[in-house]
């Protein structure tokens, strides 16, 4: 990171931002070419640990890249303020950003799956204790980042 006076090191002022945000944006390569998908995202810390679930369907260009080829990159930013000033480059922007990498798989016992989707709808929601349809798990994919690296970046 080139600006190190910037970077949050706090794991709960990391997670305070990754509760208040609502996407995340996970880059696939496929054969030579950046896919970008934003989608709504529940995640979990275990030891230091950060776990992103997000889901969709069972076909489709990000079922199969997260098959085919699971090392992706995710980017999550907000609390974004414009500053103004006198000239045009003197503008600049109060924010806060999340990036890094990780090693996708799919959720497959259902269980995990669950719990998976719980913190998915919490996110979205703030609420938990939702029921979920045996033949709907089915039918819904659910990805599973494993974070490899992980920074945090803000200006306020």
């Amino acid at each position: 990171m080139r600006r190190n006076d910037r970077e949050i090191t706090d794991s709960r002022e990391i997670e305070r931002f990754l509760f208040e945000q609502q996407i995340i944006r996970v880059g696939f390569y496929d054969d030579g070419e950046v896919y970008i998908v934003p989608v709504n995202y529940g995640f979990k810390t275990e030891n230091g640990e950060y776990t992103f679930y997000f889901h969709g369907a069972n076909a489709g260009r990000k079922y199969v890249l997260a098959l085919s080829n699971p090392d992706v990159g995710f980017e999550i930013d907000g609390e974004y303020r414009l500053l103004p000033a006198e000239k045009a480059c003197s503008y600049s922007a109060c924010y806060q950003s999340v990036i890094g990498n990780g090693v996708l798989s799919l959720v497959n016992d259902t269980e995990e799956k669950t719990e998976a989707l719980e913190l998915i709808m919490k996110q979205a929601t703030g609420n938990v204790g939702f029921s979920y349809d045996e033949s709907a798990l089915k039918k819904t994919a659910v990805f599973k980042l494993k974070v490899n690296k992980l920074s945090c970046k803000a200006k306020h």
